[in-house]
C-alpha cells in the first residue's frame, strides 16, 4: 500500500504542520511500515506497536532537534526511527550493517542517549537536565519509560534525586499492563489537568507564600492544604507515588487519542520543575495477533504479517538451550524441593515458564531488578534452599556487586544460569553477553563452566545446584547441536575436562559453544592438510583442569585457545595465567582467538562468528597459521 503522508515525512519537523486527519492516516502508515519489516527480519513489534500515537504526539509538540527524548529501554523506538529521518533505511533494521533495534547516537543526531537495558532513562534525562540549567540553556528533556522498565530500581533513584532538585524535567510513564476504569481514569486526567493549570499552579505558590506569613500557624496551614490536595488526588488517581518524589502527576490519559495527546502536551510544554505523565497504551495496537498475545509479539522472530504465525525455516526441531535448561530445572525439582527458580522479568524467556505452572510456590519472577533477584537468592539460600537465578548473561552484569558480596564473600550456594553467554545477533552490543567470564571467574568461591552441548548442560546444571557454594552456568542463545538429552544426571567433578579428539599437530583448547566448531575445524584440516589436531573440551573456567592442562603443555608445543567472551580476562586468559604461574610456558606458541576488545555489532550469529574468526573457518584458519608458526 502506498503511503502517502509518510512519503512526505523526511524529518521530524515536518510533523508539525500536519491536520490531525492527516496523523491519524500517518499512524495507519507507520503501523503498516512495522509490521511488514519486522515479519521480515524480527524485531520488537508489540511495544513499537502501542506508542506510535504517543510518539506522533510528541513530535508535533516537541522538537527533538532541539528538545532531548530519551526511550528507555528502546523496544517502543521504531515509529521514532521511522520518524527521524530513517524511513528509508527501515527495511535494514536489525540487519547486519543496517540500523539498530534500539536508539543509538552514532546512528542519528536525533537519538540523544544509547540505551538496551531497562530502567536508564530518567536518570539520563536528569543528567540532561542539569546539564542544560549549568550551560543556561532552554530545551526539554523527556524520558519515556514504561510500566516494567518503572520495577527496575535504579528508576526510582533517578526520581528520588529529580524531584529533590526540582528540575524541569518531563517522564512519560507508558503504562500498557494497568487496568483502570476509563470514568475513574477519565476524571483523574480532568483533576490532574485542573490542579497543575499554570495559573493553579501560580496562585498555590502565592497561597502558601501568604499562609506561611501567619504568626505560629502559617507552616500548620500550608501543610494541612497541602495533604487536603493529595488526599483528592489519591482518591481518584494513581499518582500519589510521584507526587510523593515531589513530581507534579498528571494523568492517565488515553495514548491513543490523537487530539487529546497533542493538547495536553501542548498544556504542559511551559509548565515547569519535574512532570510525570502517566499514558495508558495497548501493546500491538492495531495488529490483532499482537493484540491478543503481546508478550509473544514483544519480541518475535519472523512471522506471517497475514497471520502473524511465526515462519518456518527448513525442517529442524532442535531444542533451544533455553528449552533444555527449563526441562531439566523441573526434572530436578521435582526430586529436590528444595530448588527454587528466580528471574527478573523474563520467565518466558529464560524457559522458566513451565516451573513457574509446576511449581508455582517455589518461583519467584521479582521485575525488571537484578540486584534484588541475587541478594533474594542469597537470603533463600541461607536458610538451606538452593536457589536458580536464570538470567540474561549482559543482564546479570547488573548484579555484579551483589554476586560478589552478598553470594561468594559467603560462600553461599547460588546457582546462576546465564542464557544469552556470547554473541546474541540481531539485538546486538547491549545484548551480547561477552564479558561473564571474565566478570565471574575472578571473584573467590565461585565455580564457573560451560557445557559443549545441551546434554553436557543437563549434567552440569546438575552438578551446580548440588555443589556447596556459588556456581555459574554459562550457555548460549539458539538451539543445541543435536544430542540425545538425558533422564539421568551425572555429576562433573568440578575441574574436569574431556580430550575429545588426540592428535599430534597441535592442539585446540575450547569451552563452550566453541567445542563443536573447533572438532569440525580439526576434522577438515586432517581431510584438507593431513594434520593431526587434538581437541580438548575445557567444560570449566574456575577451576581450570589444571592436571590435564599440565599433561597436555608436555605432549603440544602449538595451543589454540578458543572462547566466545571477550579476550581481556576470559577463558584464555585463565589458561595463560596458570601455565605462566606453573612455568609451563617454555617452548610453548600459544595463540588465542576471542571476542576483540570493541563492541561487536547486531547481526545473525553466525556472521558475526564468521567475522571475527570464531566459527569454524575462522578456528581452522588460526591453527594452520598457528601450525606454520605465523
Amino acid at each position: 500500500m502506498t503511503k502517502k503522508i509518510l512519503a512526505r515525512i523526511d524529518r521530524p519537523q515536518d510533523i508539525s504542520s500536519l491536520s490531525l486527519d492527516d496523523l491519524t492516516e500517518l499512524a495507519k502508515e507507520i503501523r503498516e511500515l512495522i509490521i511488514e519489516v519486522v515479519a521480515k527480519n524480527g524485531g520488537h513489534l508489540a511495544p513499537s506497536l502501542g506508542v506510535v500515537e504517543l510518539t506522533l504526539a510528541l513530535l508535533k509538540v516537541f522538537d527533538p532537534g532541539h528538545d532531548k527524548f530519551i526511550w528507555d529501554v528502546g523496544h517502543q523506538a521504531y515509529a521514532y526511527k521511522i520518524l527521524t529521518g530513517r524511513k528509508d533505511n527501515f527495511h535494514t533494521l536489525r540487519r547486519l550493517g543496517g540500523i539498530s533495534g534500539f536508539p543509538k547516537p552514532s546512528e542519528s543526531v536525533y537519538d540523544h542517549f544509547g540505551v538496551g537495558h531497562s530502567s536508564t532513562s530518567i536518570s539520563a534525562g536528569l543528567g540532561m537536565a542539569v546539564a542544560r540549567d549549568i550551560l543556561g540553556q532552554s530545551q526539554k528533556v523527556l524520558a519515556i519509560i514504561g510500566d516494567g522498565s518503572m520495577t527496575g530500581g535504579l528508576a526510582y533513584e533517578g526520581l528520588n534525586q529529580a524531584g529533590d532538585l526540582d528540575r524541569d524535567l518531563i517522564v512519560i510513564l507508558n503504562d500498557n499492563e494497568m487496568s483502570i476504569a476509563k470514568n475513574v481514569g477519565a476524571l483523574s486526567s480532568f483533576l490532574s489537568r485542573k490542579l497543575t493549570s499554570r495559573w493553579v499552579l501560580r496562585l498555590k505558590k502565592e497561597m502558601e507564600a501568604w499562609m506561611r506569613q501567619i504568626p505560629k500557624i502559617g507552616d500548620e496551614l500550608v501543610h494541612y492544604a497541602r495533604r487536603s490536595e493529595e488526599s483528592l488526588k489519591i482518591f481518584f488517581t494513581p499518582g500519589m507515588l510521584f507526587e510523593a518524589f515531589k513530581f507534579n502527576y498528571l494523568g492517565p490519559i488515553d495514548g491513543h487519542n490523537l487530539k487529546r495527546l497533542i493538547e495536553f502536551f501542548d498544556h504542559i510544554k511551559t509548565l515547569e520543575g519535574p512532570l510525570l505523565v502517566h499514558v495508558l497504551t495497548k501493546k500491538g495496537k492495531g495488529y490483532k495477533p499482537a493484540e491478543n498475545n503481546p508478550t509473544y509479539f514483544h519480541g518475535v522472530g519472523c512471522f506471517e504479517p497475514e497471520t502473524g504465525a511465526a515462519k518456518k525455516f527448513g525442517t529442524c526441531f532442535l531444542p533451544s538451550y533455553t528449552d533444555v535448561f527449563g526441562q531439566t530445572l523441573c526434572s530436578l525439582a521435582e526430586k529436590d524441593d528444595r530448588i527454587v527458580a528466580i528471574t527478573a522479568a523474563m520467565p518466558e524467556g529464560t524457559g522458566l515458564s513451565s516451573f513457574a505452572q509446576k511449581f508455582p510456590d517455589r518461583f519467584f519472577d521479582v521485575g525488571i531488578c537484578e540486584q534484588h533477584a541475587v541478594t533474594f537468592a542469597a537470603g533463600l539460600a541461607t536458610q538451606g534452599f538452593k536457589p536458580v537465578v536464570a538470567i540474561y548473561s549482559t543482564f546479570l552484569q547488573r548484579s555484579y556487586d551483589q554476586i560478589v558480596h552478598d553470594v561468594c564473600l559467603q560462600n553461599l550456594p547460588v546457582t546462576f544460569c546465564l542464557d544469552r553467554g556470547g554473541l546474541v545477533g540481531e539485538d546486538g552490543p547491549t545484548h551480547h553477553g561477552a564479558f561473564d567470564l571474565s566478570y565471574l571467574r575472578h571473584v573467590p568461591n565461585m565455580t564457573l563452566m560451560a557445557p559443549k552441548d545441551e546434554a553436557e548442560l543437563q549434567d552440569l546444571l546438575y552438578t551446580a545446584i548440588n555443589y556447596p557454594g556459588p556456581s555459574a552456568v554459562r550457555y548460549p542463545r539458539g538451539v543445541g547441536v543435536g544430542v540425545e538429552l538425558k533422564d539421568n544426571f551425572q555429576n562433573i567433578p568440578l575441574g574436569q575436562g574431556e580430550l575429545l579428539r588426540d592428535g599430534q599437530d597441535g592442539l585446540i583448547v575450547a569451552i563452550g559453544s566453541r567445542v563443536y566448531p573447533a572438532l569440525e575445524a580439526a576434522q577438515e584440516l586432517e581431510e584438507e592438510n593431513d594434520l593431526q589436531i587434538a581437541v580438548y573440551n575445557a567444560r570449566f573456567v574456575k577451576p581450570l583442569p589444571e592436571d590435564d592442562l599440565r599433561q597436555l603443555a608436555s605432549k603440544f608445543n602449538k595451543l589454540l585457545l578458543v572462547e566466545e567472551n571477550v579476550l581481556a580476562g576470559g577463558f584464555g586468559s585463565a589458561v595463560l595465567e596458570f601455565l605462566a604461574d606453573n612455568g609451563l610456558l617454555t617452548n610453548l606458541m600459544i595463540k588465542r582467538i576471542g571476542l576483540p576488545d570493541k563492541f561487536v555489532e547486531h547481526g545473525p550469529q553466525k556472521v558475526l562468528r564468521q567475522m571475527l574468526g570464531l566459527g569454524k573457518d575462522g578456528i581452522k584458519k588460526s591453527v594452520l597459521k598457528l601450525v606454520q608458526g605465523e
